[in-house]
Order: structure tokens, then sequence, then C-alpha cells
């Protein structure tokens, strides 16, 4: 019988070592290193997991190659649709993250259904008992139906051609797939799937990494579609090493506050379509409810002429959502004003404070600075830096931005304001839901022309665009101009 050794692995690169240490001497990853036990045939000898697409290969002239028109399989959740590409291509394997709870087994549940009417699924679980996907799958049917219906009806309402297996061993799965041959596969998760060959325990760097490349392999040689859920790491990254995320072809995470509704389908890694992508969803008592129309939603619940609030159009992907952007400055009570920002990077905070101080003499040296963006969104492209400068100088001097107005542009450290990406497209998306107003920095360039449906006010600096925005500042005898 073979002797166990003691190794530890790195979580983030693979890397091994024969004694724990602090920092991973490959990828310098502090504190990722685990402990694992293993056999010594393992180290010594090849192992058996079947490497490779096929047994041989043969070198072919591209023109050769034969690609055909094969279409995407159609998904019935239109923005889980869009963060794809457009829908699920065949041989795909899709790697899907998110927080504990966040509802991933519930997004997964609810696009099987929809789709097992014309395609056949297999669903496996290693955390749930067949029963628990059976009660979640009837309390879907059951909330989205037009009328109330008993269970037994119910239950016969559901889909057909929707395979449920509780199983964690890679070789039985394996079986199972080639008995029912599904078109769609869906494994829940990849954490707790094993290989029996590996001694190492399920959700080991060595086991996620092998059972990843087995189901790699086999969508790219049956053309089963294959989606993965993938448990996270306190930071929010997915657990395992970073090479699972380079098998797969598709790497979307589902993130949002525990505390709201909202549900963001982010696009990460996509070989198919547009990364960045983003698609919104509700949850409700029948599960996930797609948002056609985000920027509306987010803007629903905003009180108009209230001072410290403004309306940033930012782009995610090839969308363009417009966010309420919520200001607030205090006199701080001490030495340190604070800066706390909620969706907005920390830093750019910081330059935007500096910034109004200096260039737009809004004195905020001795004032604590909150800034909040409205529904759990994080905003990180620049473009948002006139709207964030607009609601802190707006709670500062006490005074509401235009309520029809939406604010656009990048900050510099001189105070001048430069022109983002794809700004027609931002501009007639706040035309579509109502603005009448669009203060932007100076065009200096020839480009496309503005749209006629909404006003435009160019400003070269950030002083103008508070001024354009809320009016210029009173003076009174005795006061600075804030």
């Amino acid at each position: 019988m073979a002797k166990t050794l003691t190794r530890y692995l790195c979580q983030e690169c693979g890397g091994t070592s024969p004694k724990y240490m602090g920092k991973c001497p490959k990828c310098e990853a502090f504190g990722s290193m685990i402990e694992e036990i293993v056999r010594e045939d393992e180290i010594s000898k090849p192992s058996n997991v079947v490497r490779g697409l096929s047994g041989r290969s043969t070198p072919r002239r591209l023109p050769d190659i034969d690609v055909g028109a094969e279409d995407r399989i159609h998904v019935p959740i239109g923005e889980f649709a869009r963060v794809l590409g457009g829908g699920i291509v065949p041989g795909s394997i899709v790697l899907i993250g998110g927080d504990p709870g966040i509802g991933k087994s519930t997004l997964l549940l609810q696009m099987t259904m929809g789709m097992a009417s014309k395609q056949r699924v297999l669903y496996v679980s290693g955390e749930e008992s067949e029963r628990q996907i059976k009660m979640r799958a009837t309390r879907i049917m059951s909330h989205n139906a037009t009328q109330s219906v008993g269970e037994k009806s119910a239950s016969t309402s559901l889909p057909e051609e929707l395979f449920l297996v509780t199983e964690t061993n890679l070789d039985v799965i394996m079986d199972h797939i080639r008995e029912i041959k599904p078109t769609l596969l869906i494994v829940d998760s990849i954490q707790t799937t094993f290989i029996p060959e590996l001694s190492s325990s399920a959700g080991s760097v060595t086991q996620v990494r092998e059972c990843s490349s087995q189901l790699r392999e086999l969508a790219k040689t049956s053309g089963i579609s294959v989606f993965v859920i993938g448990h996270v790491t306190k930071e929010g990254t997915i657990a395992g090493p970073r090479v699972l995320e380079h098998i797969v072809d598709t790497v979307l995470h589902l993130e949002g506050d525990r505390y709201q509704a909202y549900r963001l389908l982010r696009s990460v890694k996509n070989r198919f379509g547009a990364t960045a992508e983003v698609g919104v969803f509700e949850m409700h008592e029948r599960g996930l409810v797609e948002v056609s129309n985000p920027s509306e939603a987010f803007l629903a619940e905003r009180m108009v002429n209230a001072p410290g609030s403004s309306v940033a159009v930012t782009m995610e992907g090839t969308r363009p959502l417009l966010v309420e952007i919520q200001g607030l400055t205090s006199p701080t009570n001490f030495g340190n004003a604070r800066r706390t920002p909620n969706g907005v990077n920390f830093n750019r905070l910081l330059l935007i404070a500096a910034v109004l101080t200096r260039r737009a003499r809004v004195n905020l040296s001795e004032q604590d600075i909150f800034v909040n963006v409205v529904s759990g969104l994080k905003i990180d492209e620049p473009a948002a830096d006139l709207a964030i400068a607009a609601a802190i100088a707006s709670s500062m001097r006490d005074k509401p931005v235009r309520a029809d107005a939406v604010l656009i542009g990048e900050l510099g450290l001189a105070g001048e304001l430069r022109m983002p990406s794809q700004m027609p497209l931002r501009l007639r998306e706040a035309a579509k839901l109502g603005f009448k107003v669009a203060i932007v920095p100076k065009r200096l360039r020839k480009s496309e022309p503005w749209t006629k449906d909404i006003q435009i006010i160019e400003v070269r600096s950030i002083q103008q665009a508070l001024d354009a925005a809320m009016g210029k500042p009173e003076r009174q005898k005795g006061k600075k101009v804030v």
C-alpha cells in the first residue's frame, strides 16, 4: 500500500510546497497555501485522468476547416441571453460565481425549466437533494401561474425533459450523461465534484482543476453545453486556482447587495460575446425576474429637487444605465475629515474632493463627505465624475441640481472636463427617459452629431458645469462663496 504524504498547494496558482509558507513562492499570494494529503504513486506516476480534446489530432489548413452556420441555443430569459452574447453556444462551458444565497441555483433552474420544453437538460446537484430542487421548481411555477393552482396541477406543469440527479462522483455523472444524452448540463457545484482516482478531498485545487478539465473535454467533443456553479472566497473571487477561469469559455458573476432586491449578472470573460455586459434582475417570490428597463427602476424613488442628488449615465458593457448619485457634506467633529463612498472608488472620491476645493472654490477641507450610488450599483468608469462632483457641491451649497438634467464627464486635475466614450448612446438613453438637459464636456473634435431630443450644454471646466447645473452662487457680504 502506497504511503501518504502531506504537501501544501496554492489556491491561486496551484503551486506546491513540502511545507507551509505564508507567501506562495510562485505567485506571491499571501495566505493561499492549504494542506493536502496525497499518495506517493500520485506524485511519481502520471494521473489517469484523460487529457486533451481527442485521442488523435491532425493539422488542417485554415481554409479547409468547415465552420458551418451553427445557431446559438435560445435562452428564454432575455437578460441572461444578453450577457451570454445572444444565447448559448453549443459545446461551450460557462462558470457562474456569486455569494452564498445570491440566487445562482435559482437562476439556472429558471433557465433550464424554460428550455426543457425543447432541449433535454440534466441538472446535477451536489449540495441539494432532488426533493429540495423539486420544491423550488414547484414554487417558481406556482408563482408564475396566472391563477392559483394546486400541488397536483403544478407538478404536471413541470417540464418532462428536465432530469435531476444528486451526485458528486464525476465518473458516475459521466455515466448518467452517456445514458441520458442531454443538450444542456448543469453542475452545482464544481467544489463538491470529485474524481475517485485522486486521493485529495472534493474542493481541493487538484480536484477542481481535474474535474473542470474533464467537463471541458466533454463539452468540446460532444457538443453539450455545460454550466458550472463555483463558490466564491471572502474577497468575492471564485474559489480554486485561477486556472479554472482560464479553462472555461465564459465567466459570469452574480452580485448584489443582500439588503437590496436587485441582482446584477456581470460578464467578466466571454469568448463568444462582449465582456463587461450586465443583466439586471430583481428578486421576487417567484425567483429572479428580469428588469428590462433598469434605468427607470433605479430612478423610480428619486426625490426631485433635493439637494445633494444628481443623475449620471454610466455604461455597463454596451448598455447605458442612468443612476442616481447622492452626496452629503457635514462639518467634521474630528481633526481629519472623513471620506465615505458607497459604490464609488475611494481614491476617485479623494480626487474629486481635491479638485472641487482647489478649482471650484468649494471648501471641503473641514467637511465629512458621504457619496452613495442608489440601488447598490458600483461605478468604476470616470464618466460619472461630474455627477459625483455636482452631488457634493449641491449638498455643500444646499441648492438642488436641475431635476431634468443629467451630468456626464470625466474630471481632470486642472478642473477641466474630458469627453467619455459612447456619448451619443448615453444621450439617447437620457432623452428616452424624459430628461431635457445634458451637461457634457465641450466637444473639440468632429464626431457623430448630437441627438436633437435633448438640450446639450457644453462646458469646459467644473466651475462652468456647476453654474449650469445649479446657477451661479450668490455673493453675500462677509461670507465666502462655496
